[in-house]
């Protein structure tokens, strides 16, 4: 799935939709031929008018939200997590079903209008109408304001292309993470809101060829141990496991990034354990300040000591991904 753009309308309250409906309504008028055809026309013009609006609206509604499964991948995951699918779906179907009722009261009315030869009827059908459009916009009240909340946080969720390989970068904070995502794309990475961090995720692309990859940096995600995250913090962590085809993570051996080795490496342990079948590409940042002895590969973003191998080594794993 490509990068997603929504363009959800604002969502009326049930109030606010009432009255758009009935105050348009309110100033039709429909000359007849006599008084029973004057009050006929009009009403059939008034019930037409304001079950339209009501319906057009609902309906659009219900066309402009995203359809969105219940189903593994990022996207679903994080909607699950920040909106809720199931209340999400509940409140698309009910706003349907109000749609589709609304039709048929409407129709309903129309036709009892049309076969009215009293003046008083006429307008006692019309009345009723209005009284059983509010009533059902008055049922549906709660999943308007749950869609107009979603609308919200829909705008606040990253837009990330989930079609292509993607590498996602953990360790602690400045031990470098950023640096290696600027060096690593082909233009200045942008920032986009996450949910579950203030500092939002950083996202870079890197060309290969014919070839377009995606580089994520999380900051405030994949800096703690899954141990000290409460369980909503949890899910948002491990939905990155549905993004996520290639996992880059740093290390510094400098300890300057203010974590000493024991908790860094403890870290990856923890990383590890959540994200398993996902190749980790365990690296040590900032060799030209310290070189540690281990067999991980070292290199540094300021000079560009082996940027090429661990460019090089990145590509070839993202190469073997099968979407």
């Amino acid at each position: 799935m490509a990068e997603k753009t929504f363009r959800i309308p604002t969502v009326l309250t049930s109030e606010e939709l009432t009255d758009k409906a009935f105050s348009r309504s309110a100033k039709i008028f429909k000359n007849g031929t006599n008084s029973l055809d004057t009050k006929k026309k009009t009403a059939l013009a008034k019930i037409t008018a304001s079950g339209d609006i009501i319906v057009t609206t609902l309906s659009g509604y219900v066309e402009r939200f995203p359809r969105i499964e219940k189903e593994e991948g990022f996207f679903p995951e994080l909607v699950d997590l920040v909106i809720g699918l199931d209340q999400y779906k509940k409140s698309l179907g009910a706003t349907n079903w109000a749609a589709g009722r609304t039709e048929r009261l409407k129709n309903e009315s129309l036709k009892n209008v049309r076969r009215s030869k009293d003046e008083n009827v006429i307008e006692s059908v019309r009345s009723s109408f209005y009284g059983r459009l509010s009533s059902l916009l008055r049922q549906i009240s709660k999943d308007l304001e749950f869609l107009q909340d979603a609308k919200n946080k829909f705008r606040k969720l990253p837009h990330i292309e989930s079609d292509i390989a993607t590498a996602v970068i953990a360790g602690f904070p400045n031990v470098g993470k950023s640096s290696l995502v600027r060096k690593l794309s082909t233009a200045t990475p942008t920032v986009a809101p996450y949910p579950f961090t203030t500092k939002g995720i950083v996202i870079g692309h890197m060309e290969d060829g014919w070839r377009r990859y995606q580089i994520i940096d999380t900051p405030g995600l994949l800096d703690r141990s899954l141990d000290e995250r409460n369980d909503i913090e949890k899910q948002a962590v491990l939905a990155l496991k549905y993004l996520t085809n290639v996992m880059i993570f740093i290390l510094d051996p400098s300890e300057s990034c203010g974590y000493s080795m024991e908790k860094q490496l403890a870290l990856l342990s923890s990383v590890e354990k959540g994200f398993r079948d996902i190749p980790i590409m365990v690296v040590e940042s900032k060799s030209d300040v310290l070189r540690s002895s281990s067999g991980n590969l070292k290199f540094s973003a300021d000079t560009g000591e082996n940027m090429d191998i661990l460019t090089t080594g990145l590509k070839d794993k993202l190469r073997a991904v099968k979407l």
